[in-house]
């Protein structure tokens, strides 16, 4: 089932405003970086209004993404990974390694990786925006929320305001590897990072 024009440009508009508020600018700073009046973006923001792709264009720029931010949709073959495929990754010299399970789509929220820490991690305690849940796949993880420090295993899982202090650590001599979900993005698509 295709997706119909008046369908996209509802998107465009819940869009828009969802990536407005992420970035905390009022109606009136993106509408004056993008060269349009207050109402007018309003509108767009609530389906009343259909930017013209140039309009479109200007409003993408004063987000910082580019207009297939807006538009584009993923194929259902976009959605799925593929465990034989999947590629892994690290920051750096961090005995962290990431493997990306979750698809980017305009509006997205979630983002999910599995996690394996090696043994000796510790990460700094931080404090953003959003929230976090991980499960324990396979060995032990020292969890620190505010101050209190608690050793999860295997089947064990945490869900928590990121807002509260929190971090990582792996004492234990063997990886333990995480399933990590949460509504932070480390490839710029949305702000923020995590431990």
């Amino acid at each position: 089932m295709g997706i119909s024009l008046e369908d996209l440009e509802a998107q465009i508009g819940t869009t828009i405003r969802t990536r407005r508020q992420k970035l905390d600018l009022t109606l009136q700073a993106v509408s004056e970086a993008a060269e349009i009046s207050t109402g007018y973006l309003s509108l767009i923001e609530r389906d009343k209004a259909t930017p013209t792709l140039t309009t479109l264009a200007r409003i993408a720029r004063a987000l910082g993404v580019g207009i297939d931010f807006f538009i584009a949709r993923p194929q259902p073959v976009d959605c799925i990974t593929r465990g034989a495929s999947r590629v892994q990754f690290m920051f750096g010299a961090v005995p962290v390694r990431y493997e990306r399970l979750g698809a980017v789509f305009p509006g997205s929220e979630l983002s999910c990786f599995v996690v394996t820490i090696e043994p000796g991690y510790r990460s700094e305690e931080v404090t953003h925006a959003g929230e976090e849940t991980f499960y324990v796949l396979s060995g032990r993880l020292e969890f620190t929320l505010e101050g209190e420090c608690m050793t999860l295993e295997e089947g064990d899982s945490a869900h928590y305001d990121a807002t509260r202090k929190h971090g990582w650590a792996n004492p234990f001599e063997a990886p333990v590897r995480v399933l990590w979900t949460g509504t932070i993005d480390l490839f710029g698509d949305r702000v923020g990072t995590i431990v």
